[in-house]
């Protein structure tokens, strides 16, 4: 088994691409170590000395790190343990997780609503592949006058250049599609 590694915009985050599928149901993202049960995957990689999130993609997961710990040591660790955990044979979500793909959890809003369709069509179909690429997800909480809520997951989580991708990217293009979109917020 080969594990490719791509760096991500937030250089805490690296992106580990097993060449399988990680996630069959939705994205997952573990915020921290007593939150990992929902992943026996991630309970491994929390053990790891530094790994303090763990985001469960389609076909990559992505390890974000704290400032202080250095990847030279914490990616062959990494590695190792996604290796052993694939030729174990296990799967990496959760049995009870399958119900529970992210981008629906908390629902707050509308699902008729005209305008929530809209805004929702454009991030899965514009932003959502975009931000996948680079080890993470943007997922829709709300639409409330004027103001789209979404919550960052993965390698977006914390990341420098989120609150531009926020700000220039997405809201610029929410608001140039729909004219009902005034503002675009993060929230957790």
């Amino acid at each position: 088994m080969y594990i490719q590694t791509e760096e991500t915009p937030n250089p805490n985050a690296l992106k580990f691409l097993p060449g399988e599928k990680v996630s069959e149901s939705g994205t997952i993202y573990i915020a921290n170590a007593k939150d990992a049960g929902r992943s026996p995957l991630a309970e491994v990689l929390f053990k790891i000395s530094g790994v303090v999130a763990v985001f469960l993609g389609d076909d990559f997961i992505t390890v974000t790190k704290n400032a202080d710990s250095r990847w030279e040591i914490l990616k062959p660790m990494i590695l190792t343990e996604v290796m052993d955990f694939y030729v174990s044979g296990k799967g990496a979500v959760a049995s009870k997780e399958a119900a529970k793909p992210a981008s629906y959890n908390q629902q707050e809003f509308d699902e008729n609503d005209p305008v929530v369709k809209q805004i929702r069509e454009l991030l899965d179909t514009r932003v959502r592949p975009a931000v996948a690429m680079d080890g993470g997800d943007i997922i829709f909480r709300n639409f409330k006058e004027g103001i789209v809520e979404l919550e960052l997951m993965g390698a977006c989580s914390g990341c420098p250049s989120s609150t531009a991708t926020l700000k220039d990217g997405i809201e610029n293009m929410l608001k140039h599609y729909i004219p009902e979109v005034k503002e675009v917020q993060a929230v957790a």
